[in-house]
């Protein structure tokens, strides 16, 4: 059984009445009690950022025994969008001195307690009862007839696949098999087998069971009516929690931006969003990055305000990126090696390797750090420079919809290894710095703050006054200024902060402000959370997260996070280390098995992916060699792996399912859900959720599920109700996986208006 010992708590903060307040998963096979413990070793939970004391029971986020095992059988305010100034420069000087750059955050797995000794004994009897079944459903299966089987699989609608009588994926079964037993033979263990069969080698008790779980996801969630497009202003660019047009009318105040900020429907939407006109599908990365289909994202304002500047052109049929910005309108590379020269131990790609990008425009910045093997989660808020991120999205470059406003940014503290800022509008010395210091938040101790704006070059009165607020307050912060650089083809200025990566300073400074967050402020607490106006110290201790760098890149990847000791459990109820260590190669071979070779996937028309429940990254860190990015979605019930997952390398972010995702329409080529959807459905209704997976994947997009059989037969009715193509369904008794395939179809009439 799985639990979720020594496991950072969940976010909790702010959940609606429809997620329920409840931590904890109510399965048959609910864990031993637990206890989460935080840096000081106090058993911990956090609301609202502060920290309670409190205890887990069972994981919310748990797997069945396939967590732990190898499958067998599965195979800114603002973004880069000002107004031109003059451009005044004036001679800048340089400073060249830094310090070796560290890391600080919280530690996000603690030490094991003694309930995972009752944990496991009670988990035995459960063992050797999964153990008993699975042998039982494997004599049953055996077919009795292969003819007859065969015969059976072709009345079978929607092409679902076969093993037996396929030689080509009997093939990659017993590679899978061979795979297995070398993870055996090598002491990983793997997960429950879920053999890849499809209805035709089915158990006559599996397909009255299959029956009664497609009947029950038909007329238990399916709509009464049929489906109907959301009658919506936003039409086909609808994203349900920014474009809650009811609830915007009713706030008090948008001095903070809480317009832009999200704002859910009390009831999740059940409408399909409509396709725009002259759709096609997405061209591939990565010629996608320069151009795209103009009438999938229709949109030529920022094309006629910023063209000039190389952000965007219409071009025929096509929208085309020359790759420029505000700050570098000769090219994003040239900017990008300029700021590598400004300060070398940046170390693209080694050293350097999970960015943040501030008021990110169309995200040409990110979409060339590519080149430089740099993960960028890039940022904007969706204001009258419309469809920017949309823009990011269907270029293949990574982006989501949000706002610096009131809230914190749902991420963990001290992730991101770089911090950039290029012209985006947003008053960092404003209100104590409150902005500046939700970046301080999130930047790793060691790490750079890049900020390219006029304030830094040109003396103008205005961009005067900024830039002598701005250096008060980066003093006050401890942040070092490690250098002015000027580049002469963009004429533009950069300055380069560096956050401390000791407490030394935070220690000598004579005046408390900005203050330095109570003991009692969770940084990592970031769901629905406002804004803090302090510090929060760096972690002093070598075992705690954050007391230094992460490996370069690609090692750290793989090599389990030097927080993560022998003595702590992990996830799935293994040592820490070894968890981490399963998970990887579990993921490893069900994506390289099952995943590329299986499922009958193209994965040349896949670039953006996402874990929609992610736990230490496998599935991503798996999928590292293809022309993929992935982002990690940690459930806000969940224990909070996220930290784990930035510390490899990768990114991700919180989120609640029950919600809509802070995306435009149509962003998504492949869609992840593994023992997502059963856990939800004891908070909130299948039909929203699924009706928002519609809307984020691109017609021809992916939807791959690993969940319960009586789960995997609802969504297979719910999808096909949708008018998609399942093309594979292998449900045991306990277990099942399903892919499915969005098509082009929608709706004839519109809902009725909720606005």
């Amino acid at each position: 059984m799985l639990t979720s010992t020594s496991v950072a708590p969940p976010q909790t903060a702010n959940l609606t009445s429809k997620a329920a307040t409840t931590l904890v998963s109510t399965e048959s096979d609910a864990a031993a009690t637990t206890n989460v413990v935080d840096q000081s070793g106090s058993a911990s939970r956090t609301t609202n950022g502060k920290k309670k004391q409190s205890v887990f029971e069972d994981n919310p986020g748990d797997l069945p025994a396939d967590a732990i095992k190898t499958d067998q059988a599965d195979g800114g305010k603002g973004a880069d969008t000002d107004q031109d100034k003059d451009n005044k420069h004036t001679q800048i000087s340089e400073e060249s001195t830094m310090t070796t750059a560290q890391s600080a955050n919280q530690q996000v797995i603690s030490d094991e307690t003694m309930t995972q000794q009752n944990t496991k004994a009670a988990d035995k009897p459960n063992m050797e009862e999964r153990q008993q079944t699975e042998e039982k459903v494997v004599e049953e299966e055996e077919p009795q007839n292969k003819a007859a089987a065969a015969e059976e699989a072709n009345n079978n609608n929607q092409g679902n696949n076969i093993v037996q009588g396929n030689p080509s994926l009997e093939a990659r079964v017993f590679e899978e098999q061979q795979q297995q037993q070398r993870m055996e033979d090598a002491g990983v263990q793997n997960p429950a087998e879920e053999k890849p069969e499809n209805k035709a080698g089915e158990s006559e008790s599996q397909k009255e069971r299959r029956k009664e779980d497609e009947t029950k996801g038909q007329d238990s969630e399916l709509p009464k009516d049929t489906w109907q497009l959301c009658n919506v202003t936003a039409g086909p660019d609808y994203i349900p929690c920014l474009d809650n047009e009811k609830a915007l009318k009713k706030l008090r105040t948008t001095g903070h931006f809480e317009h832009r900020e999200r704002h859910c429907p009390e009831e999740p939407p059940t409408c399909l969003v409509p396709l725009p006109d002259g759709y096609k599908r997405p061209i591939p990365w990565p010629t996608s990055r320069d151009k795209i289909w103009y009438h999938n994202v229709p949109h030529t304002k920022l094309a006629e305000f910023k063209g000039h500047q190389n952000w965007v052109k219409v071009t025929g049929e096509f929208l085309t990126f020359p790759g420029g910005g505000t700050q570098f309108i000769h090219g994003a590379l040239h900017y990008i090696d300029f700021l590598q020269r400004a300060v070398p131990k940046i170390g693209w790609g080694k050293h350097t390797r999970v960015i943040l990008d501030v008021g990110c425009g169309v995200a040409s910045f990110g979409g060339y750090m590519f080149e430089r093997d740099v993960l960028t989660m890039s940022f904007a808020p969706k204001d009258e420079h419309e469809a920017q991120v949309q823009f990011a999205l269907e270029r293949g470059i990574p982006a989501i919809s949000a706002v610096m406003g009131s809230k914190r940014l749902p991420f963990p503290s001290a992730v991101f290894d770089l911090i950039h800022c290029a012209r985006c509008r947003v008053p960092w010395h404003n209100e104590g710095g409150l902005l500046l210091l939700e970046l301080n938040r999130l930047l790793r101790p060691g790490g750079y703050f890049v900020w390219s704006a006029t304030p830094v070059y040109q003396k103008l009165k205005d961009d005067v006054e900024i830039w002598q607020a701005m250096s008060a307050l980066t003093v006050s912060m401890c942040w070092d200024l490690v250098t002015i650089k000027r580049d002469k083809l963009n004429k533009i200025g950069a300055a380069i902060y560096r956050k401390p990566s000791t407490n030394d300073c935070y220690d000598q400074r004579k005046k408390n402000f900005p203050p330095m967050c109570p003991n009692d402020d969770d940084p990592n607490a970031a769901w629905s959370v406002p804004l803090q106006a302090c510090m929060h110290r760096v972690p002093s201790e070598p075992s705690i997260r954050g007391s230094r760098w992460p490996d370069d890149w690609p090692r750290r990847l793989q090599k389990p996070p030097y927080w993560l000791n022998s003595t702590q459990m992990g996830i799935y109820g293994k040592p820490a280390p070894q968890d981490f260590t399963a998970d990887y190669h579990h993921w490893k071979n069900v994506v390289t098995v099952t995943y590329i070779k299986g499922l009958g996937i193209n994965w040349d028309g896949v670039r953006n992916v996402m874990d929609m429940r992610a736990v230490y990254g496998g599935f991503a860190a798996a999928l590292k060699d293809m022309k993929v990015w992935v982002v990690n979605v940690v459930n806000v019930d969940s224990p909070d792996t996220l930290p784990i997952i930035f510390e490899r390398g990768l990114f991700g972010i919180y989120h609640d399912w029950c919600e809509s995702y802070s995306t435009y329409p149509r962003t998504y080529d492949l869609l992840h859900a593994d023992h997502l959807l059963s856990k939800l459905k004891t908070r909130c209704k299948l039909v929203p959720v699924l009706a928002e997976v519609d809307r984020m994947l691109r017609p021809g997009g992916t939807f791959i599920v690993r969940d319960e059989s009586s789960t995997v037969g609802e969504v297979e009715g719910i999808l096909k109700s949708m008018h998609w193509e399942v093309h594979l369904t292998n449900n045991n008794d306990k277990q099942g996986i399903l892919s499915a395939q969005k098509g082009d179809w929608r709706p004839e009439t519109f809902a009725l208006s909720s606005s």
